[in-house]
């Protein structure tokens, strides 16, 4: 290939074209409406595990958005009912076969409802594009028993530890609980479901609660959200959106001290989505899906790359 070639076929083009008609006309069937907001914004986000790129401007240093929630919070605190969006988004130092610093989000919230109505949205516009006709959902706990015959709740860091070793997985010094189960999930859970076709995992830790509420389940509190799977490909990320301004604030100021922990830069935390909050994000459910991801497993390809007109090394 020459260097000024695109990394996808002229086929796959097509396919694009095609499956970005078919999402949107999914989403406007059901009258949920497109918005557009903005790619560069005033903050970053808090989140440790993601970078966005830094752009000078004469205003000051703005930040390509790595999702558009905060923005689209605003527009349904505004009252702008259901809403989705399908545009581009950026994370700083992702790039591999599945991963690309630039690619395209699909992400839309539905006012009113829970993350369990959301997840057969969900399934019904994959199993359309992917010509599925079943899907399953499973909870963490009985993943994880099921592949490391351990408890998501009960399980100690040195259970853990012995889990991942005996998955062969290399463990180099002691690790906390969420990077023991990040492992597990990566190297045992993921291609371990990689046959099952569609699949739905429930009930994270209320450790892993990220911008989602917590809720009572078996006992136990848990995030409520689900992260979607094809082939053992995660496509998919939903909540049950938190909208307690308080509780948001405290998380962003914890994502914030394990930055500093880290001797990442700490981030100034958005406001204006506080703000948004306080004056009343309505009971919601919302996801982020990732586009493609979902064009690459429709056109039965192994990397993004072959389904992005130009890929990272040659954009």
């Amino acid at each position: 290939m020459s260097e000024w070639e695109p990394s996808a076929g002229i086929d796959e083009l097509r396919a694009r074209a095609a499956l970005l008609a078919e999402v949107r006309a999914f989403l406007l069937s059901r009258s949920v409406l497109e918005v557009d907001t903005p790619l560069l914004g005033q903050f970053a986000i808090t989140d440790p595990n993601i970078e966005l790129f830094e752009v000078a401007t004469p205003d000051g240093t703005r930040f390509l958005q790595s999702s558009p929630e905060y923005a689209m919070k605003r527009l349904l605190a505004s009252g702008s009912g259901d809403i989705f969006q399908l545009g581009k988004v950026f994370r700083s130092g992702e790039y591999g076969g599945r991963h690309n610093p630039e690619f395209v989000m699909l992400e839309w919230y539905r006012v009113d409802w829970t993350h369990y109505q959301l997840m057969r949205e969900v399934a019904e516009l994959i199993a359309e594009t992917l010509r599925l006709s079943t899907w399953q959902i499973w909870s963490l706990d009985a993943l994880l028993d099921h592949f490391c015959q351990i408890s998501l709740h009960d399980a100690t860091e040195f259970e853990l530890k012995v889990a991942a070793e005996s998955a062969g997985i290399d463990v180099v010094g002691d690790l906390d609980k969420l990077d023991y189960l990040d492992l597990l999930m990566t190297h045992v859970v993921e291609p371990g479901i990689a046959s099952w076709g569609l699949v739905f995992i429930v009930d994270f830790l209320e450790q892993q609660a990220a911008l989602s509420r917590v809720i009572e389940r078996g006992g136990n509190r848990v995030a409520a959200r689900f992260e979607t799977y094809v082939r053992g490909v995660e496509l998919a990320n939903g909540y049950w959106e938190e909208s307690d301004p308080d509780v948001l604030e405290g998380r962003f100021e914890a994502d914030n001290g394990l930055r500093a922990s880290r001797g990442q830069v700490v981030r100034k935390i958005d406001g204006r989505l506080i703000s948004a909050s306080r004056a009343g994000v309505p009971d919601c459910a919302g996801v982020a899906v990732g586009f493609d991801r979902l064009l690459m497993l429709a056109q039965g390809r192994s990397a993004l790359s072959q389904v992005i007109p130009f890929s990272w090394p040659l954009a």
